[in-house]
Parts: C-alpha cells; sequence; structure tokens
C-alpha cells in the first residue's frame, strides 16, 4: 500500500531532515511503501546539502513554490498536487517539526484495513505547550463546538483515504482550514489518541494571534451556522441583561460582533479558482530520492 507523508516547511530544513530520519528508522513493514512530498513555502535560505541515505523511504520529492503562501494552503497545494501527480492510497499531513511525533504513524498504519476506507485523525490527548497556551487551545474548542455544532480534538496530522482527498481537493474550504474543511466533508472519522511532541530545534511556531486566527478559520468554514447561532445569542443575551445593561455587560457583545466581522473576511480566503489554479505556483520539483 502507498503511502505519501505530506510536510510543509518554511525555513525549517534541519527539523523537516530530521524527521525524515526518525521515519526512515520506523522498521514499518513491507506492505508499506512510505514516500515524502515536501512543500516548500519559499525559504529564503537554503537548505541543509548534507547527504543522507533514507533506505526505507521509496521517494523523496521537494516541491518549490514561487511565493510564502502559508501552512494551510501548502497542504492544500501538496493534497491536490498528490491526487493529481502521484499514485497513492493514503496521504498522511504532518508538521515537520517534530511536533507532530512520527511513531505515531505507525498508529495510523495499524487502523488501515485497504485502500479508500475512513481516514484517520490525531485526536490530541496531551499537549507539551505552556499552561496559557492549553487554557487557550481549551477555550478554542469550546467556542468552535458552541457557535458551530462541530467537535474538531485534531489538526495536520492525519490519515486520509484516497476518497477523502479527491473530497478535499474539490472543497473551496480547503484552501482556507484543513481541518475545517475535514471536518465539514466527513463526518465519520477514525481517531486515535496522538500526543503533542516537542519541537526538535528552537520555539514553536504557533504563537497566540497564530492560535486566534487558526480557531476563527475554521469557525470560518461553518460561518453559516455560525452566524445563525450568534444571532441567537444575541437575541438571548439581550433578554437576559436588558434590566442590568451596562458598558461592562455588553463587553460579550462586542468581542462577538469583532469575531463575526473577521470571520467573515477569513470565508473570503475559501477562493476555489486560486485553490484549482494553484500547482502553477510550483517554480520546480527537486527529486532529492
Amino acid at each position: 500500500m502507498k503511502i505519501k507523508v505530506l510536510i510543509p516547511v518554511y525555513n525549517d530544513w534541519q527539523s523537516v531532515f530530521k524527521l525524515i530520519e526518525e521515519i526512515n528508522n520506523l522498521s514499518i513493514t513491507s506492505d508499506f511503501q512510505i514516500s515524502i512530498i515536501i512543500v516548500n513555502d519559499n525559504s529564503n535560505h537554503d537548505r541543509l546539502d548534507e547527504e543522507k541515505e533514507f533506505e526505507n523511504i521509496q521517494s523523496i520529492k521537494i516541491l518549490n513554490m514561487k511565493k510564502n503562501q502559508g501552512h494551510s494552503r501548502c497542504i492544500a497545494t501538496g493534497l491536490k498536487y498528490i491526487f493529481e501527480k502521484e499514485d497513492f492510497d493514503y496521504v498522511i499531513p504532518m508538521d515537520g517539526d517534530g511536533e507532530d511525533r512520527p511513531i505515531e504513524i505507525k498508529k495510523f498504519l495499524a487502523q488501515i484495513q485497504s485502500p479508500n476506507e475512513q481516514s484517520i485523525v490525531g485526536e490530541r490527548v496531551k499537549r507539551s505547550e505552556n499552561l496559557i497556551f492549553k487554557v487557550c487551545y481549551q477555550l478554542h474548542k469550546l467556542i468552535t463546538i458552541t457557535f458551530t455544532g462541530k467537535s474538531i480534538k485534531f489538526g495536520n496530522f492525519t490519515c486520509l483515504s484516497k476518497i477523502t482527498v479527491k473530497k478535499m481537493v474539490n472543497e473551496k474550504a480547503t484552501w482556507n482550514s484543513f481541518s475545517g474543511s475535514l471536518r465539514k466533508i466527513e463526518d465519520k472519522l477514525i481517531p486515535i489518541h496522538s500526543t503533542r511532541g516537542i519541537r526538535y530545534f528552537g520555539p514553536s511556531k504557533m504563537s497566540f494571534y497564530n492560535l486566534i486566527k487558526h480557531s476563527l478559520s475554521i469557525i470560518s468554514v461553518f460561518r453559516k451556522t455560525f452566524l445563525i447561532r450568534s444571532a441567537l445569542f444575541v437575541i438571548l443575551y439581550i433578554l437576559l441583561i436588558k434590566s442590568n445593561a451596562s458598558i461592562i455587560t455588553a463587553i460579550p457583545l462586542f468581542f462577538l460582533f469583532i469575531a463575526v466581522y473577521i470571520i467573515s473576511n477569513l470565508s473570503l480566503r475559501e477562493n476555489m479558482e486560486e485553490f484549482k489554479n494553484c500547482l502553477s505556483q510550483i517554480n520546480d520539483i527537486d527529486n532529492i530520492k
């Protein structure tokens, strides 16, 4: 069975090659052929020149993008490239910095029964970030399920069947939010427990700002449900506070209106025309194995 591991990277080549080395050392059975597709998000410094033998990996390709387009869109581009250009059964998108632990690839493979079965997601049961980040992440999950009705406990680290990849490349939301799009198109996903790893090198690049943007991008995929539930919340909240209305009690409404504005703008990122033509943004392809 042919497995493609999809890794977006921007200026973190040392981590990516360490990740590939760890994947190579997983001792995966011969039932699976592992290949690597790296999407280089227009990194502004050269990658490592050292050559290594990865005897347990079938092939390694680097798609060099013409311009920086962001993590989510690199994954979307990689999915489209694999679907249109590669022979595969499953795709495993994962971060290249070590926070998605390569050892858990074996958990995904253990769940695969045959080609084109259900897709698998890594649900976080333990995280490695500080307490503030963990609290914000739990708040993000609570807000998401409250205003969209969707429970999303997974990120990019998944194992997608060919059928799911086909749906993803035909869904405009994929150009905006990977996990939001996956939840939109697939109700039945097989969960496995996943522990967030520690970065190989340097601090995490997921800042507080990026966490908020990530959270609101997911919600924007379900904007119709969000707007309806927001309207109901406003009505109920006004009825609740009408006898004690003040600037302080109006603060939740103020933040909700800001969220509505931001989410409405983020939803404009769902540009199917750009998504369809994203392969034209590949400058060249390096076959390093």
